[in-house]
């Protein structure tokens, strides 16, 4: 028994000076090893404060600047744990650990698809040119001011100051119309006149009363004016007119004040602007048959 104890004794210290030994040479590489890691795990930060000033000078967003700036670390960090691995000559962990990291991005990858694909869209949208907060568009069935643009999401408030979240897919993927990026929008007005009316003197007169009313309109010979058609019970027309601006709002006022001004300036005329009638005709010259002539006099 104590010939036993003895054996396993031995090699419980052999064991020991086996570790020991092993860790005094590999001491320098273990040394080094966690001066790689720490050198990593500050440098990432002063590289994450770097990139994130530079990135926010370039996008407005702050979450995309967030977004570079946490990738931006990870990088530096990870660099810095596989140089350390190899400097201890763990080649066999840095493998493993690198097979792992590729299989869980993959099951993360698959699991995560549609946000993922919203987040890369909106990464995208931050980097466009053409769109920026503060542009009024029009996507999807909606317009308004673009007053944010997310990871996930894309939120614009409409005329009425409801708020409208998009999916940053959806953005991608349809047809987006951006009235910021030309600072010139045409207006166009249709009204209609009675068919007594003398058109040359309307068309005449709404000119010039748009020309009046909207600042923006130098002469008459920048407004369009065209006839239509003969309707049900007017004559129908278009006026045409550019205005300055890059919200679609201003379109909306330039409407508002056009037909108020040719309200005044065609009653004061007397122009009439009729409202759909119909007109019930009995004297049409048609015999009646006797038996209708007493049923209508039965009545």
């Amino acid at each position: 028994m104590k010939e036993e104890l003895s054996s396993s004794f031995d090699v419980l210290l052999n064991k020991l000076n086996t570790w020991g030994n092993t860790l005094i040479e590999n001491l320098p590489n273990m040394l080094l090893a966690i001066a790689v890691l720490l050198t990593s795990y500050f440098l990432a930060r002063y590289v994450s404060k770097g990139v994130t000033r530079l990135v926010s000078k370039k996008v407005p967003q702050k979450s995309i600047s967030n977004l570079i700036s946490n990738l931006t670390t990870v990088v530096v960090v990870l660099f810095g744990l596989f140089l350390a691995l190899s400097i201890l000559d763990l080649n066999d962990a840095l493998m493993s650990l690198l097979t792992g990291a590729g299989v869980a991005g993959l099951v993360v990858g698959l699991a995560l698809q549609g946000a993922l694909s919203n987040t890369i869209s909106g990464v995208v949208l931050s980097f466009r040119k053409n769109i920026r907060i503060g542009d009024w568009v029009e996507t999807n069935g909606f317009a308004g001011e673009v007053i944010k643009i997310n990871l996930n999401n894309f939120i614009i408030k409409e005329a009425d100051n409801n708020k409208v979240i998009i999916p940053n897919k959806t953005i991608l993927e349809n047809p987006l119309k951006n009235f910021t990026l030309t600072n010139k929008m045409r207006v166009v007005l249709g009204c209609g006149v009675g068919y007594e009316s003398d058109l040359d003197k309307v068309e005449t007169l709404t000119k010039q009363t748009v020309k009046d009313c909207i600042d923006q309109v130098r002469s008459v010979e920048d407004v369009e004016f065209y006839f239509e058609e003969f309707g049900d019970s007017s004559i129908n027309f278009i006026v045409r007119f550019y205005i300055t601006s890059e919200s679609a709002i201003e379109k909306l006022r330039a409407k508002n004040t056009v037909i108020k001004a040719l309200k005044k300036a065609f009653d004061k005329e007397g122009v009439n602007i009729p409202f759909p009638i119909r007109t019930l005709e009995f004297n049409s010259g048609l015999k009646l048959q006797n038996g209708v002539k007493a049923a209508f006099a039965a009545n």
